[in-house]
């Protein structure tokens, strides 16, 4: 499951990823992104992991459909978890999903938060 996180605003949105994402949850997400990005050139993303357990394989079209679609318009996305391979997954496909890319450790989540709005 995708939701949307209440901390976010116009041009900051945090998600949080929960169990197995499906193909079904990028509905939640790619509508919050169009519609900041009708007020704004540009969005920063939050995306918090910690609950994350994995992508259905139903799902990896429209994620690769999603940084396609939006990585020159995502100009910041702070990856939040706990795990070494999220922190690894930040540096390698963050390229393909924004303009810059940062880990953050569950623990400093306000950091996170900080340098989206920054």
């Amino acid at each position: 499951m995708i939701e949307k996180l209440t901390q976010s605003s116009e041009d900051v949105l945090g998600f949080k990823a929960s169990g197995d994402i499906t193909k079904a949850d990028y509905e939640t997400m790619v509508p919050a992104v169009e519609a900041a990005l009708k007020a704004h050139e540009t969005v920063h993303i939050l995306f918090d992991l910690t609950e994350f357990k994995w992508e259905k394989a139903e799902a990896w079209g429209a994620d690769m459909k999603f940084g396609h679609d939006y990585h020159k318009k995502i100009s910041k996305l702070a990856i939040v978890g706990d795990k070494k391979w999220e922190e690894w997954l930040t540096k390698v496909a963050g390229p393909f999903y924004a303009v810059k890319a940062k880990f953050y450790n569950s623990d400093d989540i306000d950091s996170a938060w900080a340098w989206l709005r920054s």
